[in-house]
């Protein structure tokens, strides 16, 4: 029985030991399979849908020589976009709902930015801190500004997505919590709106996979 709302974002299962998170791998299990069989239509469109983001994230890193990078922001899009989508099904746990989950995600990735761009290019990080044409007056300032909007790039990361992704679970609890107490006539209008709120929260699962990654990407580009 549910004790509160946010119950339902629990990652434990039991005392000893968490299954829930289980579902952030059941990704590996699915997709293997699908490289072994004939292309069908949506392997192609799978296929069709990497080649745009390739082209993209190619477009945004602005560096010759990315030797396949896009392909690690693209397994990161596919990642993150299925487990987002894991998460509209009953019964399945929504590991990008949680700060821990994309936390991990945002913080590697930003360090290990800083850490290359301050090893190999200190000058061109240095000068990122000072915008073009600031008055002189202004740049201890905008130092500092720029300093604090480098240091909260992983927290808003993974507090854009874990917001984004709660809040419309919270929605849909709370709609679908209040159901045993309406009449037939308003439950059908409150099932469809449910449908509505499910087909946003599809399209808020692709935006915010698609947000992170791009983000991702142009804090890379930033250090090179």
């Amino acid at each position: 029985m549910m004790t509160n709302l946010f119950s339902s974002f629990d990652p434990s299962t039991s005392s000893s030991l968490s299954l829930n998170w289980l579902s952030s791998i059941i990704v590996f299990i699915i997709i293997p399979p699908l490289y072994w069989m004939i292309p069908s239509r949506l392997n192609l469109l799978w296929i069709n849908m990497m080649s745009i983001l390739h082209k993209e994230f190619k477009t945004l890193i602005k560096n010759k020589n990315y030797k396949g990078s896009t392909l690690f922001f693209s397994s990161m899009f596919t990642f993150i976009l299925i487990n987002n989508f894991l998460g509209l099904f009953p019964y399945i746990f929504t590991s990008s709902s949680h700060i821990n989950f994309t936390l991990t995600l945002s913080l590697p990735l930003w360090m290990s930015f800083m850490l290359y761009g301050w090893i190999t290019n200190t000058i061109h990080m240095l000068a990122h801190l000072v915008p073009q044409g600031a008055p002189s007056i202004l740049l201890p300032f905008l130092v500092i500004i720029e300093t604090i909007s480098n240091l909260i790039r992983p927290g808003t990361l993974a507090i854009r997505l874990t917001a984004n992704m709660i809040a419309g679970h919270l929605l849909l609890t709370l709609l679908g919590n209040s159901g045993s107490s309406l009449s037939i006539y308003l439950l059908n209008i409150l099932i469809f709106m449910q449908i509505l709120l499910l087909t946003l929260e599809s399209a808020v699962a692709i935006i915010q996979s698609y947000v992170f990654s791009i983000l991702i990407t142009l804090y890379s580009s930033e250090v090179n």
